[in-house]
C-alpha cells in the first residue's frame, strides 16, 4: 500500500456511481446551543483555520484519500450497505461541527438517522478523463466547513470496480486510510456470502478527543510536562525546526505545490537494510530518519538534525481499529556530525527518539498555543518546517491482503511555504511522496534530495553503512511522477 498523487493513479475507465450521505435528522440549527461533545485539539486547530481562511477569502483546502480493488461484477446495494455500516461504526464520520461559545461543537447524528442515496456520475471511456474527475471531485467536494467531510464513490467495470472515499483531515488521519479498507471489503465480501462482518471493537474517536481535552486543557505554560518542549525550543532557538535547505520561499507567501513520488529500495533492497538497521539496534524508520538527517547535512544543513515527526497516539489504549485524528507532532533531535558512522548515527537516533517518545503526552497544538501564542494566531507555520513521518503498510490490519485488494493512499493540499515527506514500507520496497512549494529552487531542491537519499539508502543496504559521503552534484537519474497541483 503506497501513498502517491491521485494523478499517478491509473484508474481504469468505467462508469462512475457516487454514494451520497443524507441525514434524517432535524437540521444542525433546530438543535440545542449547548455543546455536547467537543473537537480534539487537532479539530479544533484544523477547523479554525478554515474558519479564519474563508472570512479572509484566502481558502485553505486539502483531503486524505484512500482507492481499492474489488475484482468482478460489483453487487452495488451490498457496497452501499458496507460503507454505511462503516459510516455507523465511527462516530466521527457521523459528526457536525458547530462553533459554540468559542468552543468547536462535534455533533454526532445518531446511526440510524443517516442514509446513503446511489448517484450515477457520468460512463467514462478513457483513464485520463476519470483520473481528472476524481482530482477535480475530490477538490470540490472536501470541505471542512460543511457536512458530510468524505465522499464516497466507484468506477465500475464488468471485471472489477475501483472504489474510492476521500476526506477532510479532520476525521480521519494517515493509519486510518488501511482501516477503511479492511472494514469496507471485509463488511462488503461477508454481506456478499451471506455470514456475519467479524471486525474488532473500534471506539469512538470523540472519547479519545474528551479524554485528552480532559487531561490537557487546563494546563498553562508553566507546567512541567512542557519541559520537553522547551529543552528543545531553547536548543533549536524557536518553536519550529526549520527546514534547512533553500526552498526559494518569500516570508508569509503561500504557494501551488508540487506533489511527487518514487520509489527508494526494492523489496530486496528494503529487507536488507531492514536487517542492516536490526544489527546495529535500530528499527527501519530510524535507518531512513538517519539517512535524511546525514542528507541534509551533507548538502548544507546543521550537524544535528531536528525536526517534527508525527506520532500515532493509537497504542495507549485500544484505538488500534478507530477512525481518526490520532496524530500527536513531536520534535526530535540527534546527532548526525561528520565523521559518525552509521552504528553512531543509529545510537543517536535511537536515543532522541526514545527521550520523544517519553513526552508524549502533550497534545502538539497545546503546546504550540502555549509556548508560541503569536505563530499560533496564524493560518499556517510560519516558514518551511523540517517533517519526517513513516509508516510500514505491513503492520496495518489487513495487509495480506493488500495485494488482491490493491489499496493505495493520495494525500493533496491547495497550498504551502514549505515540504513534507512521508515514507511508506510495503512488500515492494521503500517509497516517499513529497509536498513542496512550486520553485525553481526548491525543484532543484527537492529534486537533489531525493536522488540524494535514495543513494545514501541503497549504499546503506550494500554496504552496510553510510559509505562516502552523499553528493548532491551527482546527475539524477529521471524519475516519473512529479505532479504540479
Amino acid at each position: 500500500m503506497r501513498q502517491f498523487p491521485l494523478e499517478m493513479h491509473d484508474v481504469a475507465p468505467g462508469r462512475v456511481v457516487e454514494w451520497r450521505l443524507r441525514s434524517t435528522a432535524a437540521p444542525a440549527g433546530d438543535r440545542s446551543d449547548t455543546p455536547g461533545r467537543r473537537a480534539s485539539f487537532n479539530q479544533d486547530k484544523h477547523f479554525t483555520v478554515a474558519e479564519a481562511s474563508r472570512a479572509a477569502d484566502d481558502p485553505v483546502a486539502s483531503w486524505v484519500a484512500v482507492t481499492f480493488e474489488i475484482d468482478g461484477v460489483l453487487d452495488e446495494p451490498l457496497l452501499a450497505q458496507a460503507l454505511l455500516g462503516f459510516v455507523q461504526r465511527h462516530e466521527v464520520l457521523r459528526c457536525e461541527f458547530r462553533r459554540l461559545a468559542g468552543e468547536l461543537a462535534c455533533e454526532p447524528i445518531a446511526p440510524e438517522e443517516l442514509a446513503l442515496e446511489a448517484e450515477h456520475i457520468a460512463t467514462f471511456d478513457d483513464a485520463v478523463l476519470v483520473r481528472d474527475f476524481l482530482v477535480e471531485r475530490f477538490k470540490r467536494s472536501i470541505d471542512t466547513l460543511s457536512w458530510p467531510l468524505f465522499t464516497m464513490g466507484a468506477v465500475l467495470r464488468p471485471e472489477s470496480s475501483t472504489v474510492y472515499l476521500a476526506f477532510d483531515h479532520i476525521v480521519c488521519d494517515g493509519m486510518s486510510m488501511p482501516i477503511v479498507v479492511n472494514e469496507v471489503l471485509t463488511a462488503y465480501e461477508a454481506l456478499r456470502d451471506g455470514v456475519p462482518a467479524v471486525l474488532p471493537p473500534a471506539p469512538s474517536y470523540l472519547d479519545f478527543a474528551e479524554e485528552q481535552r480532559r487531561r490537557y486543557l487546563s494546563i498553562d505554560a508553566g507546567d512541567e510536562r512542557l519541559g520537553y518542549w522547551k529543552s528543545f525550543i531553547e536548543r533549536n532557538g524557536e518553536f519550529f525546526p526549520r527546514f534547512p535547505l533553500d526552498l526559494g520561499v518569500e516570508p508569509d507567501r503561500m504557494y501551488p505545490i508540487v506533489n511527487e513520488a518514487s520509489s527508494l529500495l526494492d523489496a530486496a533492497e528494503a529487507e536488507v537494510f531492514e536487517k542492516v538497521c536490526l544489527e546495529a539496534g535500530a528499527k527501519p524508520f530510524m535507518g531512513v530518519l538517519g539517512s535524511v538527517g546525514v542528507c541534509l547535512r551533507e548538502a548544507g544543513g546543521p550537524g544535528v538534525y531536528r525536526g517534527f515527526m508525527p506520532v500515532s497516539e493509537r497504542g495507549r489504549e485500544a484505538w488500534s481499529d478507530s477512525v481518526g485524528w490520532f496524530v500527536n507532532t513531536m520534535p526530535i533531535e540527534f546527532d548526525a556530525s561528520p565523521g559518525l558512522d552509521f552504528g553512531q548515527v543509529m545510537a543517536s537516533v535511537r536515543a532522541g527518539f526514545g527521550e520523544m517518545i517519553g513526552h508524549i503526552d502533550v497534545p502538539f497544538v497545546r503546546a504550540w498555543e502555549l509556548l508560541a501564542p503569536r505563530e499560533f494566531a496564524a493560518r499556517a507555520w510560519p516558514y518551511p518546517v523540517n517533517f519526517f513521518s513513516y509508516i510500514d503498510m505491513r503492520r496495518c490490519r489487513g495487509a495480506e491482503r493488500h495485494d488482491e485488494w490493491r489499496p493505495t493512499t493520495h494525500v493533496w493540499s491547495a497550498r504551502a511555504n514549505g515540504a513534507c515527506s512521508w515514507f511508506q514500507r510495503d512488500t515492494d520496497g521503500l517509497h516517499m511522496n513529497s509536498l513542496y512549494v512550486d520553485t525553481p529552487a526548491a525543484r532543484r531542491t527537492m529534486g537533489d534530495f531525493q536522488e540524494a537519499l535514495r543513494r545514501t539508502v541503497q549504499t546503506v543496504a550494500r554496504s552496510g553503512g553510510f559509505g562516502r559521503p552523499v553528493a548532491l552534484t551527482a546527475p539524477r537519474r529521471p524519475e516519473p511522477g512529479r505532479v504540479r497541483v
